[in-house]
């Protein structure tokens, strides 16, 4: 059977993490195509954050050629972009082992998810067995930083509200059993921060950031396709 593993590379040598560095207040999802030889293509999602700092981080980023706006959906936008370097060059100065950078390409794995940071890659996606996730897991703790989020067996149930916070998923729950997401409504905000302890102005804050992070890992990433 299959992993599923969600993990953090810590190298700020990756491709785009210059960009995360300076709109910090933006959420960066790269994907790679790779059918474009050894320097793939960057479709760059974004969302919220400031658009001129992310398009001027996009321009002044050493390893982005030219870059254009592809698309644009609410407080999300698409972006595809040259690279401007192959990926072995650009972590060639930071990374010894290229020959283990190269060997990944061909491990029984594929990353369905990047998000990039202020200081890497957060990665999740599925390793055909345990010893191609050692392969991987174990070239970027040599090489690199890597601290394991999550190992699951294909096909496991993955934790509710993943990626909460404990007082993140306490206030979701406790809004639901109230019934503050009914229609009607049969609880406010006053009734909700009285049994968490805290302000209704804390329970608001608490509840939209956590609506927020599961619209983010959700419906964020299907929304409809834009032109490529």
């Amino acid at each position: 059977m299959g992993l599923v593993a969600a993990f953090d590379i810590h190298c700020d040598a990756l491709p785009l993490v210059g960009v995360a560095r300076a709109a910090p207040e933006a959420k960066i999802v790269l994907r790679l195509q790779f059918n474009h030889g050894e320097r793939p293509l960057f479709i760059v999602t974004v969302t919220g954050g400031s658009r001129t700092a992310v398009e001027a981080a996009l321009t002044d980023a050493e390893d982005v050629d030219e870059w254009a706006a592809i698309g644009t959906a609410g407080s999300t936008r698409r972006y595809q972009a040259t690279p401007a370097l192959s990926l072995a060059e650009q972590l060639g100065d930071h990374i010894d082992d290229l020959a283990g950078l190269e060997a990944l390409a061909t491990a029984e794995a594929t990353i369905e998810r990047i998000e990039v940071t202020a200081d890497g890659w957060r990665q999740s996606g599925w390793f055909a067995t345990r010893a191609a996730f050692d392969e991987f897991s174990s070239f970027w703790q040599r090489n690199a930083g890597f601290r394991l989020r999550r190992l699951t067996h294909d096909g496991a149930p993955e934790p509710p509200g993943d990626g909460l916070s404990d007082r993140q998923r306490e206030a979701l729950r406790t809004a639901y059993e109230l019934g503050y997401f009914d229609v009607p409504r049969r609880t406010s905000l006053d009734a909700i921060g009285t049994e968490l302890g805290i302000s209704a102005s804390s329970v608001s804050e608490r509840l939209r950031r956590a609506q927020t992070h599961l619209i983010e890992e959700t419906v964020a990433t299907t929304w409809p396709p834009l032109p490529e």
